[in-house]
């Protein structure tokens, strides 16, 4: 029996089967819009509080509209991603520039738009200022390192590419000042997909003390901290939600001991987060196109790992309920598979389900964040349409599936 609900029925998809062929993605409006709302009022408490949606997570510009509606900014990682948010009307410092490895004509654009730039290594602060000048606003991405431990997922943080140390942190503010730099941020990102919520009050009180040691050793203020994202949700059913509340409550605790009265107070406090904003509140909708009995049994749908790659690339749960079924009893083991030519093209491995039978529809849980936007065209497979499942009930097409004239645009070759 499914734990989890749908904002949607059979009869709704029924009729959107009518004008989009499965699969495709839908995501809930209302509730992307209360959990922004939400997380806003958690940190209510701190006047100058900024949540920066991970453009990565979810690029439509439909989502990134309204989530600008709910006045949140947009974290970048790439040139497009800064296209697609001016493109939005999100611009100035309403755009955190977190990218790695990063050309000049992507600092260009972050710099023609205002935004706010996060350099990741010590090298980019003369490559910046020698290609395309030395911003007033600047921000360094701190990797701490042995002296913090990640996660499954981003892994530990000595072996990630990603930021400055500690000493490198010094030098590069010493250095930026010189080259023109007079307001400063400092940022990190030290796990994805975390429950546990000291770990994120933990990161705070790890950046407030390098804002001391940095105003006590360089005599440069530090304007704001971005703590990151990486704030999980609950993909397996019984698993616990993260306490938001207890986050921002123990953030605050942490500020107060440490910043509140000191030479950096007010310190303006940043989040980036993507996946819990949008990623409980979006579906994959799937036929079952096939049944296969050899070694085991195999349950395949029309959707594969190239509309949504997590459970392949990282052997991620994600939960499927079997629409009109949810209330029936799960009797058979199956493996839910896509049609790549690749073994790990699987939805599920060995997961207990309700009897299904051919034209059944299964509907694919926790995939509005890092869903639609890693896929890829492996065996020429076509990026499927995105649906946003308005207030109102009504139901917008966001992004349209492509089409095998879209595949072959970029080469010499007729359909």
């Amino acid at each position: 029996m499914s734990e989890r609900t749908l904002p949607f029925d059979s009869a709704l998809v029924a009729k959107l089967r009518e004008r989009f062929p499965t699969p495709f993605y839908i995501y809930d409006e209302a509730a992307i819009r209360k959990c922004a709302r939400d997380l806003i009022a958690a940190f209510s408490w701190c006047p100058d509080f900024k949540e920066y949606f991970a453009v990565k997570a979810t690029p439509t510009p439909a989502i990134l509209k309204l989530l600008a509606e709910e006045g949140f900014g947009a974290d970048c990682s790439s040139l497009a991603e800064l296209i697609i948010s001016d493109h939005c009307g999100v611009t100035g410092e309403d755009i955190m520039f977190t990218s790695n490895n990063t050309m000049s004509k992507d600092y260009a654009k972050a710099k023609e738009l205002g935004a706010v730039i996060n350099l990741d290594d010590l090298s980019h602060v003369d490559y910046l200022a020698e290609t395309v000048g030395m911003p007033e606003l600047i921000c360094f991405r701190y990797n701490p390192g042995p002296l913090r431990t990640g996660n499954a997922i981003i892994g530990e943080p000595q072996e990630a590419k990603y930021g400055f140390t500690r000493e490198q942190l010094f030098e590069g503010y010493a250095k930026a000042q010189k080259l023109g730099a007079t307001r400063f941020g400092l940022h990190t990102m030290v796990a994805s997909n975390e429950l546990n919520p000291k770990f994120f009050v933990e990161t705070a009180e790890m950046l407030f003390e390098l804002v001391l040691a940095l105003h006590e050793k360089l005599g440069i203020r530090i304007e704001f901290v971005n703590l990151g994202g990486g704030m999980g949700i609950p993909y397996r059913p019984g698993e616990e939600a993260l306490p938001i509340g207890e986050v921002a409550s123990g953030i605050k605790e942490s500020y107060e001991r440490m910043i509140a009265g000191s030479a950096a107070d007010p310190l303006k406090i940043y989040l980036e987060n993507g996946r819990i904003i949008t990623g409980p509140y979006g579906y994959l909708v799937t036929e079952v196109v096939h049944k296969k009995d050899i070694y085991k049994q195999y349950v395949g749908v029309d959707a594969c790992m190239a509309n949504l790659m997590r459970p392949g690339m990282y052997g991620a749960y994600h939960h499927i309920s079997i629409l009109g079924k949810e209330d029936a009893e799960a009797t058979q083991v199956v493996d839910v598979v896509g049609s790549l030519c690749e073994n790990n093209d699987k939805f599920a491995i060995n997961r207990k389900l309700p009897e299904i039978e051919i034209g059944d529809l299964a509907v694919i849980h926790d995939a509005g964040a890092h869903g639609h936007s890693m896929g890829f065209q492996y065996n020429g497979k076509l990026r499927s349409a995105e649906l946003l499942l308005k207030e109102d009930g009504t139901v917008e097409e966001i992004r349209r599936a492509e089409t095998l004239e879209d595949y072959f645009a970029t080469i010499e070759v007729t359909p």
